[in-house]
């Protein structure tokens, strides 16, 4: 039986204390975007280590995600954490836990995060999604965390109309990372200097698809500034 959890509210006061729960350190913090042109994007604190898009479901979405899901690369870079997603309504948390994996952040070794990295870098991308679906700490973390939001915290299996994602750098290319899909979507190539730019321009393609919506969210995970 899949396990089901209430959704994160995006929200970076709630998503900053599920990830310090986790045990990321305060040096690093969740920000939200207010745009993303270029004068927009200035105003962002550095360095950006990753950028998490909460964007609507259409069913155009579900078609595009299945094509996809047949002609993304099965061996994206050996260096890359991925995982699947197997906790329904958990988009939210994976996206988080697929940035913060993938980036040189300090991590505190005793916490959940670090302990579940150690145990499952080596594992399958399915076999990592199964071990955080088990991983209780982790469950609950999620739990608390999400009925913290300033909106009531819907039913855990209530049906979500959107969906989070993580765009990472990564040895110079630029990767999406969606637990529903079956492997990382390969962007093109990036940098440390140019990855919230990179990012930015992606965003603006999933936002283009329907130009009258308007429920689009764009945070990112950035140094926390004094």
């Amino acid at each position: 039986m899949p396990t089901w959890v209430v959704p994160l509210e995006s929200n970076p006061d709630v998503l900053n204390k599920f990830i310090y729960k986790l045990g990321v350190s305060k040096k690093w913090n969740i920000v939200d975007i207010f745009g993303l042109e270029a004068e927009m994007l200035e105003f962002v604190a550095q360095p950006v280590k990753a950028l998490i898009l909460l964007f609507p479901i259409f069913d155009s979405d579900q078609s595009n995600r299945s094509k996809e899901n047949t002609e993304v690369p099965a061996d994206p870079h050996p260096e890359l954490f991925y995982m699947k997603q197997m906790i329904r309504n958990a988009c939210g948390s994976i996206a988080l836990v697929h940035s913060i994996l993938n980036c040189d952040i300090d991590l505190d070794e005793t916490g959940v995060l670090a302990k579940y990295h150690k145990e499952a870098r080596n594992l399958t991308p399915e076999e990592r999604g199964r071990m955080l679906e088990e991983n209780q700490e982790f469950i609950k973390i999620h739990q608390e965390v999400a009925q913290e939001g300033q909106t009531e915290a819907p039913n855990a299996k209530d049906k979500t109309y959107h969906h989070f994602i993580a765009f990472v750098q990564k040895n110079g290319e630029l990767w999406e990372l969606d637990g529903s899909k079956d492997s990382p979507v390969n962007h093109g190539s990036s940098s440390a200097e140019t990855f919230l730019q990179d990012a930015a321009k992606v965003c603006k393609s999933f936002m283009s698809r329907d130009p009258d919506e308007v429920h689009f969210n764009i945070l990112a995970l950035t140094a926390t500034q004094d």
